[in-house]
């Protein structure tokens, strides 16, 4: 699964590439383990300036990825993980990371109160927020002048029966999406409801002009050079790749949907048996900086959990579509974290979905 942070998949780290896994702890040493393009490389730089210390990046490409490599030893070989809000508790109930010592974080008294105390780790007791955006629709307003900012340009054949859509890989999303649109609002977690938002997909999936499941940034690649008009991604990549190709992106909007859609936090973690857990605490207050959670947003184009950051932050970030607005935070929604029975039922639900 590709997403939102691999608009440049191949991406290397800051030393040559490394398999992720292969990490040794050494002193003197940190071990991140990230999504790509997601981190300023002068950031790491800085950081490895003021401690005398060398960062080694490692990246995944999804979260499944990124929990297996725990699960199978990278549990003692990354001191730092930054897993999306859904992942979290089940990062939790397994085992696979410790809980912070907010002594040793004096730059979280930065994070805006809404990250203090997620749903997803009450009390932020394993979590401190680095970034933070919304999942959401863009499609080309030369082709649909008229659209709400609906669903419906996916789901409807009524209102999109010839120009060619695709929906997100990610199986909770597109099923928040389906399930959004159908009423039964994004965070769904009945199976019934599941079940009715997968008979949707399925029927989506073969109309004539659905193009595949396709993640965000192919997503937007596709609708620059006119291949889709309609997709999900990320408002933070649609940022980014519009100040980058502005005439490829004139027509293309980023909408939240009025039936509701996804908000998401990356939080960063340490992992139970990370190699430095005081130099990853030394890492994440150094995000947490004011000027340094500006610069990281500044580089990446998503949101700030950083209230000290925001005189900083390039006025692009301090407004829709990066900032959602009051009526936009009313639609918003995590989705929802599974562990167990519902989990097991829920992929087994998506993997019907594919297959079908």
């Amino acid at each position: 699964m590709i997403h939102r942070k691999t608009r440049a998949a191949l991406a290397v780290t800051l030393g040559g590439l490394m398999l992720a896994g292969a990490a040794q702890a050494e002193e003197g040493k940190l071990y991140l383990f990230n999504w790509t393009e997601y981190m300023d490389p002068e950031i790491i730089e800085a950081f490895e300036q003021k401690y005398d210390v060398e960062v080694v990046q490692n990246y995944f490409n999804g979260l499944p990825e990124m929990f297996a490599k725990l699960n199978s030893g990278g549990v003692s070989q990354y001191d730092i993980i930054v897993p999306s809000n859904y992942f979290v508790p089940r990062l939790i109930e397994s085992g696979l990371v410790q809980k912070l010592d907010h002594s040793k974080i004096p730059n979280f008294d930065n994070v805006m109160d809404q990250f203090k105390d997620p749903s997803y780790d009450p009390g932020a007791e394993y979590t401190a927020p680095y970034q933070w955006g919304t999942t959401g629709l863009i499609y080309n307003t030369e082709t649909f002048p008229d659209a709400e900012p609906s669903w419906s340009l996916m789901f409807d054949p009524e209102v999109n029966s010839d120009y060619p859509f695709a929906l997100i890989g990610d199986g909770q999303v597109a099923t928040g999406a389906a399930c959004a649109y159908l009423g039964k609002g994004y965070d769904c977690s009945d199976p019934e409801d599941w079940k009715e938002a997968a008979k949707l997909i399925i029927e989506t999936k073969h109309r004539d002009n659905f193009s595949g499941f396709t993640d965000g940034t192919p997503a937007l690649q596709q609708l620059s050079r006119g291949v889709a008009h309609v997709g999900m991604t990320f408002n933070g990549d649609y940022l980014l790749f519009a100040d980058e190709d502005p005439e490829a992106f004139k027509n293309l909007k980023f909408v939240v949907p009025k039936e509701g859609a996804e908000m998401w936090v990356d939080s960063m973690m340490i992992p139970s048996k990370a190699p430095n857990p005081d130099l990853a605490h030394k890492f994440i207050n150094f995000i947490l900086d004011a000027e340094v959670g500006a610069q990281l947003s500044n580089f990446n184009y998503y949101a700030s959990p950083n209230k000290a950051a925001q005189p900083y932050l390039d006025e692009v970030l301090t407004q829709p579509p990066s900032m959602p607005t009051d009526e936009e935070m009313e639609r918003l929604r995590f989705t929802p974290s599974l562990e167990g029975q519902q989990l097991q039922m829920f992929q087994q639900l998506w993997s019907e979905v594919k297959a079908r």
